[in-house]
């Protein structure tokens, strides 16, 4: 599959996503309660997961407002935002002084993140249909990004992380959950639809990922490691999440 190709396929995953419910970032669906205990295992709280319930498919491999050190009046940008759920956390954070971007290529998540936030009052949030290797956001306008097990997703990840550093403020930082390899994927696993919609066929090893980081110009500080999380979601696979904050 080209670039044009992965994309579409993950459009059409995502677009049915947001139209027919929740599923785990794998090739199989979950149920209610199966979103529940991962969105849990990942590192959402009780408050957190009762504060836009709707806004929850299950679909991260962590929680990375937990850890990015939001505060009042920061300007955030949310990559591959879904259907809102770390955007509208990131709003509790940041207050009215501070505005929230959550950017999608699915049509039909903005579409349910903007119901979201209508229908539970995020005045401060804001959705913009885009992709994040061209993001529609101004050069040096954001103060923190965060991302959601997205950036696995682009076909181009050094276009993804030189948009991060094009739109950071000097002295901004990214805080990202994502999924990276520890070992190669053989061939017919590389070419999985399911696996690359599910986030571990698009992803990098973890070694290329961090050094792609740098050669835009961030310097990496690794938070945490979930490699358990292969057991749990990924049916074993060799991918971990990594979470990590990378400053401009």
């Amino acid at each position: 599959m080209d670039a044009n190709e992965k994309k579409q396929v993950i459009k059409e995953k995502y677009g049915k996503i947001a139209m027919v419910g929740g599923s785990c970032c794998s090739s199989r669906c979950c149920e209610d309660s199966d979103v529940i205990d991962l969105s849990k295992s990942i590192g959402y709280s009780e408050d957190d997961l009762k504060a836009v319930p709707d806004a929850n498919l299950g679909l991260g491999c962590g929680n990375p407002v937990a850890f990015s050190e939001l505060k009042a009046g920061d300007i955030v940008l949310d990559l591959g935002s879904g259907a809102g759920f770390d955007c509208f956390l990131a709003a509790q954070k940041i207050g009215s002084s501070g505005k929230v971007i959550g950017v999608d290529m699915t049509q039909a998540m903005i579409e349910k993140a903007q119901a979201n936030a209508l229908k539970y009052g995020y005045s401060n949030v804001e959705f913009r249909l885009g992709d994040i290797e061209d993001l529609p956001v101004e050069s040096e306008s954001v103060d923190v990004i965060i991302s959601n097990c997205v950036i696995n997703l682009a076909p181009d990840k050094e276009k993804v992380f030189r948009e991060a550093f094009r739109v950071l403020k000097p002295g901004g930082a990214m805080y990202i959950s994502d999924t990276v390899l520890l070992a190669e994927l053989p061939e017919d696993l590389r070419n999985n639809k399911d696996l690359l919609a599910g986030c571990v066929a698009g992803a990098l090893l973890k070694e290329e990922y961090l050094a792609l980081l740098k050669k835009v110009g961030f310097s990496v500080e690794i938070l945490n490691e979930d490699l358990d999380i292969s057991k749990r979601k990924y049916n074993g696979l060799p991918v971990e999440s990594l979470q990590f904050k990378a400053c401009k």
